[in-house]
């Protein structure tokens, strides 16, 4: 039996690519130190596992989810808005309950457009977004994120013909991978761009807890208007170290979070209500854990940054995410010099291009793992030949 012509335009899953290689060099006994992943490495916080305990060990929560998530949690998220956004929330109304942020990154074209209509990504760009672009049939023009645009679109730089024919826009800041973040200036003249162009907006915060230097992120709905065009999708993921727990939520337009849950009332039976319930307890509690965690990202970025300046790889800080975008040395493709990192140092990196057109000539990196084992990958990529030549040109 073939696949039908929906999977097979499918893009190939450009993560799942990345992990066959790095299992396969572990597998030939190598030690690898894996900074192309995105999963966080650090332990859920323990009163959100005692609340998954306690809910779990209730009969109660093994029963069917109600269809549209359980009240309390949508609560906790209009709740959470209010108290680290000044955003109100109807609960009601502009909360959707979803198994993880990337479902509703999926699930949002099909939902509110049309087979032929046309999106707008960012490139680079998580590389999933393209998902919901083949299974919904639809067309996409790119955004290019430039370095010297602080990674931001450059709206003005639209052709008239891409603007007439975009009906959705996609977001994410901080940003994967660039680690860009953006300012509530530029979430207003997102709005503005978007009404002036009858285009929705969908901004993934999935890193919305993890700014550095002492910058909080923006959230997009803090932006005058934000709500009557837009939503944005929030996943305990990064901010509570719970990837696997696959729970988060969409807020914002009612239109649009309605068409999320109609569709979702046809594909799933919500969350497992103990996750839920655990998910409030994340939401509604001590943040400090919070902090904690996004102060050990920043001391690793910094730690990161610190040890590429003192071999010579002259490579900028992250202002957010925790992810590092790095220049690949002068005369590799972004390909070439991950295979290289990984082939003689044993260093796992992400290739920029996997993140679209506007990715060559980068790598990203992970701040995934402990401090030593960062100065450990530095030490390594410092013993290739092109960082032992004094007299190369190591960075374009």
């Amino acid at each position: 039996m073939k696949l039908s012509n929906k999977l097979q335009k499918l893009p190939t899953q450009f993560f799942a690519a990345l992990v066959q290689r790095v299992n396969a060099a572990i597998a030939e006994g190598r030690d690898v130190i894996n900074l192309g992943q995105g999963n966080p490495d650090r332990p859920t916080p323990p009163h959100i596992i005692k609340a998954m305990q306690e809910a779990a060990a209730n009969p109660q929560t093994h029963k069917y989810s109600p269809f549209r998530g359980i009240q309390e949690l949508k609560e906790a998220a209009a709740a959470f808005y209010k108290r680290e956004y000044s955003v109100d929330i109807d609960p009601d109304t502009e909360v959707a309950i979803m198994g993880g942020s990337k479902i509703g990154l999926v699930e949002l074209p099909i939902a509110i457009l049309n087979p032929g209509d046309t999106m707008l990504l960012p490139d680079p760009g998580y590389p999933d977004y393209l998902s919901g672009v083949a299974l919904g049939d639809m067309h996409f023009d790119t955004m290019p994120l430039l370095e010297e645009n602080e990674f931001l679109p450059d709206f003005g730089a639209l052709s008239n013909e891409v603007k007439n024919r975009a009906k959705l826009m996609y977001l994410n800041y901080p940003n994967n991978p660039t680690g860009g973040t953006a300012t509530l200036e530029f979430f207003e003249n997102t709005v503005h761009f978007a009404k002036e162009n009858d285009i929705a907006v969908v901004h993934d915060f999935a890193y919305g807890a993890l700014g550095f230097d002492g910058k909080r992120p923006v959230s997009f709905l803090q932006a005058e208007g934000a709500k009557e065009i837009g939503v944005e999708l929030y996943t305990l993921s990064k901010t509570y170290n719970m990837a696997g727990w696959r729970v988060g939520f969409a807020v914002g337009n009612t239109e649009i979070i309605e068409a999320i849950n109609l569709i979702q009332d046809h594909l799933f039976c919500s969350v497992f209500p103990a996750i839920q319930h655990a998910a409030a307890a994340a939401l509604n509690g001590d943040q400090d854990c919070v902090e904690e965690q996004r102060a050990i990202y920043e001391s690793r970025r910094n730690v990161l940054i610190e040890e590429a300046h003192r071999i010579g790889w002259d490579v900028k800080a992250p202002n957010g995410s925790f992810f590092a975008w790095l220049k690949v040395p002068e005369g590799y493709t972004s390909e070439e010099f991950a295979d290289l990192l990984l082939d003689k140092a044993n260093v796992a990196v992400a290739a920029g291009n996997g993140f679209g057109e506007f990715g060559e000539g980068y790598i990203r990196v992970g701040l995934l793992v402990s401090e030593e084992r960062l100065i450990e990958a530095i030490g390594r990529i410092e013993k290739l030949e092109l960082f032992k030549d004094e007299t190369a040109s190591i960075t374009k």
